[in-house]
């Protein structure tokens, strides 16, 4: 699979063993992940981090999920079933005045497929057929910290696709997600002023 262009994110599978009887997958090792860095799951310097809550996503075809934003929690996604258009953006260089631009990196993943998303890398993801998405997370339920801005805001340009399995080609939305505000507004409301647009990378 091809390497992501965001710092801390990445991409593989796993294997799966199957017969007759049916399928064994192991998802996660300790010791084959390897450590969790406070740059990447948010936590203050000299905290050890760690995966503390798994949560298991059911989506119909058709739904979106997103665009969520955490500065204190790194994700790890596993396809179960069924695939996802997953789109990430980069806020970090954004709320760090680290640079001026922010990056929109999408890919298809279909079951077995994992994606490593660490803190400050907003996320969704739009469900192509029926899904299951497994993930880890590293840090418990924190509604101060589940943020979000609209999927859909112009001024990132995620390309989503256009659908077949809804009326008019529009994804299926929870209240929460239709009201998001804008990337600039979150932005602002965080304290900080971005200079720019994020910069497509598809």
């Amino acid at each position: 699979m091809k390497a992501s262009s965001l710092p801390g994110v990445r991409f593989g599978s796993v294997t799966r063993h199957g017969d007759e009887r049916g399928a064994f997958r192991e998802l996660w090792r300790a010791s084959a992940f390897g450590a969790l860095r406070p740059d990447e799951t948010g936590a203050s310097t000299g905290t050890e981090a760690a995966f503390v809550q798994a949560n298991l996503s059911s989506s119909a075809a058709g739904v979106l999920r997103g665009l969520h934003y955490h500065r204190r929690q790194l994700d790890y996604w596993v396809v179960a079933s069924g695939r996802a258009f997953v789109a990430l953006v980069d806020v970090r260089p954004l709320t760090t005045r680290t640079g001026n631009r922010g990056v929109v990196e999408t890919r298809e993943l279909a079951a077995d497929q994992w994606v490593v998303i660490p803190a400050g890398v907003a996320h969704g993801f739009l469900a192509l057929e029926p899904l299951e998405l497994l993930y880890l997370v590293t840090n418990e339920y924190d509604g101060s910290d589940e943020l979000g801005f609209a999927w859909d805001d112009p001024a990132v340009g995620v390309p989503w696709p256009r659908l077949a399995v809804t009326p008019d080609g529009r994804p299926i939305l929870s209240d929460r997600d239709r009201s998001n505000p804008p990337l600039a507004e979150l932005v602002a409301k965080l304290g900080h002023q971005p200079t720019a647009a994020p910069r497509p990378c598809r």
